[in-house]
């Protein structure tokens, strides 16, 4: 699966499914091979694949070879596999989303193998197609001459290939609209740094990095015009779950006069749930953040929580490849995945 792009993170090849090793970009170009669920499961949990796109893709290819475990072996409780993979990573609604369409195809039966197969591919390459629609409606929001800053890493690495919060760059950079793009470090895992940075500078587009407690002083003091980033979970009211750090940038954007952008597929809302409030918010382990000064020590601890939850009050606008929403509220929504 190509997505046109010097940068395609998840490749099928051989029967078995090859992603680029994202925890060690870009010091090292490995490829962690699923040959099993199990195997799919753990590059989700680990890290190995990120981003809610990416991670669906990988689930839905993950359910085939499940599948073509439990032919093999009578004893493989396939049932219980799809539900740790569905658990990988709780927050990113397309994880369940893509465990659910293959699993219909389980029940519907038939050609089963095939079915799973051919729907994890046509979920790829949608993604890809998708995610380029969405970088040519989010581009045409930006004014001539723009500065933006984006959070974490919603480009290629964490899609098909393209991106979301990136395509929207890519496709505004391609356009001459953006005259100038930041990217804040991310931390504890530094996806900014270590993905947002390599990818914009693979495509030839220039970046300046800022750590995170930079972005007020960005903010006021460099005219920036748009945060734009990606998502992990909209709810029914426009609600966005993001990457930590996202709502802290959203409530600077309102006060220094910046737009918030949020590009996204129209597989990541999750109209079940309301609101913000009602997502289950990932926590990540100690040690991500305390790194080796504190290891064990009984008086230094550290919270560790992967998303935040922007209101969606603070948001300007929702790039899906179905169309933009402006001002996100219930109502409007509803009527973007009804219509």
């Amino acid at each position: 699966m190509s997505s046109n792009s010097p940068i395609s993170p998840i490749e099928w090849r051989n029967d078995q499914l090859e992603l680029v090793d994202q925890r060690y970009l870009p010091a090292r170009h490995d490829t962690f091979i699923c040959d099993t669920l199990e195997r799919a499961a753990t590059a989700i949990r680990d890290l190995v694949v990120r981003g809610a796109p990416a991670i669906g893709i990988t689930a839905a290819y993950a359910v085939y070879l499940g599948y073509r475990q439990a032919q093999v072996d009578a004893r493989y409780d396939l049932n219980a596999a799809l539900e740790h993979l569905a658990q990988a990573r709780p927050t990113a609604v397309n994880l369940a989303w893509a465990v659910e369409r293959q699993r219909a195809i389980i029940e519907a039966g038939g050609d089963i193998a095939a079915n799973l197969l051919q729907q994890a591919q046509s979920i790829h390459a949608r993604d890809i197609e998708d995610n380029r629609t969405m970088g040519d409606l989010g581009a045409q929001l930006i004014e001539e001459g723009s500065r933006v800053l984006t959070h974490c890493n919603a480009g290629a690495l964490a899609t098909g290939g393209y991106g979301t919060a990136l395509g929207v760059i890519r496709s505004a950079w391609r356009d001459g609209r953006i005259a100038q793009v930041f990217a804040s470090e991310t931390r504890p895992w530094q996806q900014g740094l270590r993905l947002t940075a390599w990818e914009l500078a693979e495509d030839g587009i220039p970046v300046t990095l800022i750590v995170e407690g930079a972005a007020s002083s960005l903010l006021s003091r460099r005219g920036i015009d748009w945060i734009i980033v990606g998502s992990d979970r909209i709810c029914a009211n426009g609600d966005v779950v993001n990457k930590v750090g996202t709502c802290n940038l959203a409530i600077m954007a309102r006060h220094f006069g910046a737009r918030v952008m949020v590009a996204a597929p129209l597989s990541t809302i999750d109209m079940d749930t309301a609101s913000g409030d009602r997502v289950e918010i990932e926590t990540r382990a100690e040690s991500e953040v305390l790194g080796d000064y504190y290891r064990n020590h009984e008086r230094v601890s550290a919270w560790n929580p992967v998303f935040d939850v922007t209101p969606a009050a603070l948001v300007d606008a929702i790039v899906t490849e179905k169309g933009v929403v402006l001002q996100p509220d219930r109502e409007k929504m509803r009527a973007l995945v009804t219509g």
